[in-house]
């Protein structure tokens, strides 16, 4: 029987370097967002600044999702 996703990301967060490494680039990522959508208005460089950080925000989360489903397939 396979371990709750959430039990395996626990896991993952405490024992996987390039899952601690992910996780922390995808709050890194978040927080900027968070700087951005906070201002009135965004510049034309913020405004591409925020769709790439979109961009790899979910890049990062899809590889940790992946992760996450091949630890728990073992």
């Amino acid at each position: 029987m396979s371990s709750p996703p959430e039990a395996i990301r626990e896991q993952l967060m405490a024992n996987n370097p390039e899952f601690q490494r992910l996780r922390e680039e995808h709050i890194r990522y978040a927080q900027r967002l968070d700087q951005l959508s906070a201002k009135n208005h965004l510049s034309e460089q913020e405004q591409i600044e925020e769709i790439l950080l979109k961009k790899k925000k979910l890049r990062v989360k899809d590889e940790m999702e992946m992760m996450i489903r091949q630890a728990g397939s073992v």
